[in-house]
């Protein structure tokens, strides 16, 4: 029987790893499909959510969106589907809360630019380190998933960021308020994530950062959003030296223990729609130019 050349078994080998996605057919993306059944493996998934994760067509499995005429994974969204349970519906949020570990095969996924993990149950470990590898990411949603320990500052590395969420669970009261086992001890990292529209870090225990925060912020110029509620910041509200948030609509510093007038800078940010300061320890008068914002 006559032997098959070497290159002719290599072009068939690639051509057996052709797969088909959504109509179109991508070669050589073997990898994605591989990172995916890496990460699936170290998930605990009581429910069988990630059931459709078998066979080659990963484009088709639920939660994964592909790229069109390439082939490559842009999204993965594992967001619990009741992340505010009625009464009725705290089995449902439990039986569908993945847990176990979160492997870094997701590096592998090159083109990854949406990832929402949020209302899961990965505790009691940290935020992995190698989402800061991560460079294409756009949107990262890690809120609510019982992540403890300091938030890794590589996450600065994301300069693609435009929502970043890593909001976590109150869980006790201290003497600076409400907090939580996640924590940031130094915000200067922040300054990178020059494309951030969107800050989500309630219930983050910020009290080691101190009154850095506002000038850390305020070099985002394309910050929407900001969430802070129950951070154990306190003291005074700083004032910038030059108010640069010239995008912000909402801002939630509520549940702090700040102890201050108002801030008078939040007169300087016309954009702003929504402001809720509420539970802290402000005193003194509300300023009359608050009215005259024209979005609030």
């Amino acid at each position: 029987m006559e032997r098959i050349p070497v290159f002719v078994l290599v072009i068939l080998y690639f051509i057996s790893i052709e797969i088909t996605c959504n109509g179109h057919t991508y070669i050589n993306v073997q990898s994605e499909r591989e990172a995916l059944i890496d990460f699936k493996s170290g998930l605990i998934d009581p429910n069988n959510r990630l059931s459709s994760w078998k066979g080659n067509n990963y484009c088709y499995w639920h939660e994964i969106g592909c790229e069109n005429g390439t082939g490559f994974v842009v999204s993965i969204d594992l967001r619990n589907p009741y992340p505010f349970p009625l009464e009725n519906e705290y089995e449902n949020q439990r039986y569908m809360n993945l847990s176990g570990v979160i492997s870094p095969s997701l590096i592998k996924l090159k083109y990854l630019k949406y990832l929402d993990l949020s209302f899961n149950s990965f505790k009691p470990i940290p935020i992995p380190q190698f989402f800061g590898s991560m460079k294409n990411l756009v949107y990262l949603n890690l809120s609510h998933c019982g992540f403890i320990g300091e938030i890794p500052s590589n996450l600065g590395n994301l300069s693609n960021l435009q929502y970043l969420d890593f909001s976590s669970d109150s869980t006790y009261y201290s003497d600076f308020g409400y907090s939580s086992d996640l924590f940031i001890k130094n915000i200067e990292w922040m300054t990178n994530l020059v494309s951030l529209k969107h800050l989500g870090s309630n219930y983050v225990n910020l009290s080691m950062v101190g009154s850095h925060w506002v000038e850390v912020l305020n070099k985002l110029p394309m910050l929407t959003e900001l969430h802070l509620h129950g951070c154990s910041l306190f003291g005074s509200i700083p004032t910038p030296s030059f108010v640069n948030l010239t995008s912000l609509a909402v801002i939630g510093i509520s549940f702090n223990e700040f102890n201050s007038t108002f801030p008078e800078w939040f007169l300087n940010v016309s954009s702003l729609v929504s402001i809720d300061i509420r539970a802290n320890e402000l005193h003194g008068r509300i300023p009359l130019g608050l009215g005259e914002l024209p979005n609030l």
